[in-house]
């Protein structure tokens, strides 16, 4: 059982209304709706499912659970690694700034909220940008939340949010949007497992349309979104 506290913190920290500006990028799916590539409900779906299974999505959950043991066992060259790692790893130059400016952003309002040792500990021993699977991991596990719901939640945030940015883009109603939502959750479930069991070895992404809409995105004529 997840304890109310814990609870509470998740709900809170990966609400859309936490002030890391996640509702101004769209991990590409701008460009994949400028493209055609993206043109309903079920494309939507589908492109999603690839980005969560075998792209962004399944990087960022393996990045997540070893920062996250890192941080939990006071590993400070594993938890460098992978913070070095997760800055380095983002496919496109939209991309990596999508996920630390967010991660920075999510430091610095948690520290001013929810402060603990982790936090401290992890602006110690990296001083580089923080992408937004380290910031959220370490900030759960200085808070004793375990990495299961922690995760799950993360990816939950991830998806919603793709989500409401393919339903401003294509556009969709909010009742299609939310059948995206509900057909992603074994997707979300699944990923979440094979991370937990995964190594930094083991990350890579298929979802290579996905990664050049993101660099496609940076030079597209008009834009609502950061990426």
């Amino acid at each position: 059982m997840l304890a109310p506290a814990a609870l509470y913190r998740l709900m809170a920290w990966l609400s859309p209304a936490f002030p890391v500006g996640a509702f101004s990028y769209s991990s590409g799916i701008e460009w994949a709706v400028e493209c055609g590539d993206i043109v309903d409900e079920a494309t939507l779906q589908d492109w999603l499912a690839v980005m969560l299974s075998d792209g962004g999505g399944y990087c960022d959950a393996v990045l997540f659970a070893q920062a996250y043991r890192a941080s939990l066992g006071d590993d400070d060259m594993a938890l460098r690694e992978v913070a070095e790692l997760a800055a380095a790893f983002a496919p496109s130059k939209e991309r990596h700034l999508e996920t630390t400016a967010q991660g920075n952003a999510f430091i610095e309002a948690a520290r001013a909220a929810w402060g603990c040792a982790a936090i401290d500990r992890l602006k110690q021993v990296w001083d580089g940008p923080v992408a937004y699977p380290v910031a959220v991991a370490v900030t759960a596990a200085g808070h004793g939340i375990a990495v299961e719901p922690a995760l799950a939640t993360y990816l939950q945030a991830l998806a919603a949010n793709w989500v409401s940015a393919g339903v401003r883009l294509i556009p969709l109603g909010q009742t299609q949007g939310l059948r995206v939502a509900a057909a992603l959750e074994p997707a979300v479930a699944a990923t979440a497992q094979r991370a937990l069991a995964a190594t930094l070895d083991d990350i890579g992404s298929a979802a290579f349309r996905a990664d050049l809409a993101s660099a496609r995105h940076e030079t597209q004529y008009t834009r609502l979104f950061r990426s």
